[in-house]
């Protein structure tokens, strides 16, 4: 008997190990089957299998139009640093002849939009080590990018920060006409966020001047069923009036003591925007 419950309990370990060790795919490198997307990492690789040690067949620059075929949900997710993807079968078109393959999904678009005859792409590009404050201690970050593409000439990029694996449960991108400053095209924002609480979501507002890529300072959001929360936005100029060489970060602060009252702090930061570079005033 004391050996069946030993080998129960090894069973046991067994088991949650193999679950702790598990990797899913997140949510950002879900694609649908039978629609369209783009490639966002040059010189993706495209194999005969679903494996990075299958024969390379073929290989796309950024901004190639594929068809999202199927998941490949009987093979293991792949995992590089905190981006984890599942492997895609994919049609596409060189010339005029029509291949498939396999390729990774982290090596595509989170997001891509079109305007004035050139393409925008969202997508994650690697994830690296980076010292956290005040403990200076070191930890992973995923680093996301945006192109601006004319066919397959690379305009301008700008890359920033998305946080680690767990927010990348969703993501946005979009493109803003209303925001009224001097000079400005339009404006790009692109987002990640988490499920949980206490997950972070990041929005990123990115200006195109002359086909050049104006990052701001990022925003982050975070909150704990309503325990507490941070929040930050930009109050840009718009159509109805207001300063078209300003804009204003605001941010709010709230928690909750042991009776549950809430303390609330606000404050707001100005930046001048001089029609090609900002600062803060």
């Amino acid at each position: 008997m004391k050996t069946l419950l030993t080998a129960l309990f090894l069973l046991t370990l067994q088991l949650f190990a193999a679950q702790e060790n598990e990797v899913y795919a997140d949510g950002v490198f879900s694609f649908t089957e039978n629609k369209t997307q783009k490639i966002f990492t040059d010189w993706t690789r495209v194999r005969k299998d679903p494996n990075v040690n299958a024969q390379i067949m073929d290989s796309l620059q950024t901004n190639q139009q594929v068809m999202i075929l199927a998941k490949e949900e009987s093979v293991p997710v792949l995992k590089l640093g905190e981006r984890k993807a599942n492997w895609y079968k994919i049609s596409y078109q060189k010339g005029d002849a029509v291949s498939e393959g396999y390729v990774w999904g982290g090596n595509l678009c989170v997001g891509y939009r079109n305007k004035n005859g050139y393409d925008f792409l969202f997508g994650l590009s690697k994830t690296i080590d980076k010292k956290t404050k005040p403990l200076n201690e070191i930890d992973k970050q995923n680093i996301a990018g945006i192109k601006m593409m004319e066919g397959n000439t690379l305009i301008d990029e700008v890359y920033f920060d998305t946080g680690k694996g767990e927010e990348l449960s969703s993501a946005a991108f979009s493109i803003e006409s209303n925001h009224k400053l001097k000079e400005i095209d339009f404006t790009l924002k692109a987002m990640v966020s988490g499920e949980a609480c206490g997950i972070a979501a990041y929005d990123q507002y990115v200006l195109l001047k002359d086909k050049k890529l104006i990052a701001l300072p990022q925003l982050m959001n975070v909150g704990d069923a309503g325990a507490y929360y941070h929040s930050e936005e930009y109050v840009f100029p718009n159509d109805k009036g207001g300063l078209s060489d300003a804009f204003i970060l605001k941010t709010e602060d709230m928690e909750t003591d042991e009776k549950e009252r809430e303390t609330k702090k606000r404050s707001s930061r100005t930046y001048l925007w001089n029609g090609s570079s900002y600062k803060l005033k």
